[in-house]
């Protein structure tokens, strides 16, 4: 078990269980997913940036992504049906939880003028979507090798029933939340 899955088991649930006051343990919220995504709207003309956005995502993930392909055609973008304009990956338990401590502890403190995150950006099922303007932020990616500044949605998937115990469990596991 990685640290932040221990001191959740040990720590967060008794919290969560006396502040909602839960009748069962099987009500307290956990992570169930993290999902990565990056759209790539030029590899409309150029596939390569999928390419190389793959290999990123994958460095960061450490999990090979899937190509998502557009699900319908747009003129105006000249994008058609079927054609490759992104990668995403899913992460689940173990994978999950080390990327999550990565991203609390490692990547978000890297990015310039860092004052914390949005505490608006809940869909209203307990679910967190965070946007990152820039992929360099992660250790795992090479400065020197990547020939473009490319962004990544992060959505934390949790099964609690609303935003508010949502907001509560991410923030006890450590995510700076803006105040």
């Amino acid at each position: 078990m990685t640290s932040i899955e221990e001191n959740y088991k040990k720590e967060i649930i008794p919290l969560l269980i006396k502040e909602f006051q839960y009748k069962n343990i099987m009500e307290v919220p956990k992570l169930s997913k993290i999902v990565l995504n990056m759209g790539m709207g030029e590899a409309i003309q150029n596939i390569k940036v999928l390419d190389a956005a793959s290999l990123e995502l994958e460095a960061i993930s450490g999990q090979k992504p899937v190509i998502t392909k557009a699900k319908r055609s747009i003129a105006a973008f000249k994008l058609r049906t079927g054609m490759p304009i992104g990668c995403m990956v899913t992460l689940r338990r173990n994978r999950m939880y080390d990327f999550y401590n990565k991203l609390v502890n490692v990547a978000l403190p890297r990015v310039r003028d860092f004052r914390g995150i949005s505490g608006k950006a809940f869909d209203g099922r307990g679910n967190y979507t965070l946007g990152i303007k820039e992929q360099i932020i992660f250790p795992e990616i090479d400065y020197d090798k990547i020939d473009k500044i490319k962004g990544l949605n992060i959505t934390i998937v949790t099964t609690a029933k609303n935003d508010k115990e949502a907001k509560v469990m991410l923030k006890l596991m450590g995510m700076p939340f803006r105040n």
